[in-house]
C-alpha cells in the first residue's frame, strides 16, 4: 500500500482529529529518523499506523487480540487507553500484510514502551509525544529533550507518564517501569 493509501484507510477508521493525530506523527516520526540516522520511510509508515485500532470498538479490538492469541494482563484488562497498541499491532500484520518486524514491535509498544528498544522504537514513541498536535503541559521538554537525544528524551516521556498516572491514581504497567529504569540508569551510568 503506498501512503496515500494508507491514509484513505485511516480515513475510514479514524476520525478527523485522530487522523490528523496520525499524520502529525508520522511526520514527527520522519524528522526524527532523519536526525538520528532511521530509515525515514519506515519509521513515517509506524506513525501513520500506529493508532489504526485506536477508535475501534473494544470487541473487535479483543477480536483481533484472540486471533493472535495474545492474551491482556490484569492491568491492560482494566485500560482500555492500552489495547489498541497489542491490536493495532496486530491488525498492521494479519490484516494489512505488515511483514517489519520493527514497524510492528513500534506499534505495539508505543504506548507503554519496554526495556530493550531499538532506536527505531523509541522513535516512535517519542513521536507520539511530541507530534505537532500535542499541547500537554510539558511538551516543550520533551520536545527540547527529542532534538538532543534520545535518551533523555525517553526520560522525559516516561516520567511524564508515570507521574500522570500516578496522579491519576491508576496502575502503571510493568514495561513502562523496566524502560523508565532502564533509561534512568543509562543516564547515571553516562
Amino acid at each position: 500500500m503506498t501512503n496515500n493509501e494508507i491514509i484513505a484507510l485511516l480515513a475510514t477508521r479514524l476520525s478527523p482529529k485522530r487522523l490528523n493525530h496520525s499524520i502529525e506523527v508520522a511526520n514527527e516520526a520522519k524528522r526524527l529518523a532523519k536526525i538520528y540516522g532511521q530509515d525515514e520511510e519506515r519509521l513515517y509508515l509506524a506513525g501513520l499506523l500506529h493508532d489504526i485500532t485506536k477508535e475501534t470498538l473494544p470487541e473487535e479490538q479483543l477480536k483481533y487480540l484472540n486471533e493472535s492469541d495474545i492474551i491482556l494482563t490484569n492491568i491492560e484488562k482494566n485500560a482500555l487507553k492500552l489495547w489498541h497498541a497489542k491490536s493495532g499491532a496486530e491488525f498492521v500484520k494479519n490484516r494489512l500484510g505488515i511483514k517489519d518486524e520493527e514497524i510492528i514491535s513500534a506499534i505495539r509498544f508505543h504506548t507503554t514502551a519496554k526495556k530493550g528498544m531499538t532506536k527505531f522504537e523509541k522513535l516512535l514513541y517519542i513521536a507520539d509525544f511530541t507530534s505537532l498536535d500535542r499541547d500537554y503541559p510539558g511538551v516543550e521538554d520533551v520536545r527540547r529533550a527529542a532534538d538532543k537525544s534520545i535518551e533523555d528524551a525517553m526520560f522525559e516521556g516516561l516520567s511524564f507518564t508515570i507521574c500522570d498516572l500516578a496522579k491519576q491514581g491508576r496502575p502503571i504497567h510493568p514495561d513502562t517501569f523496566e524502560a523508565y529504569n532502564e533509561i534512568t540508569l543509562k543516564r547515571e551510568v553516562l
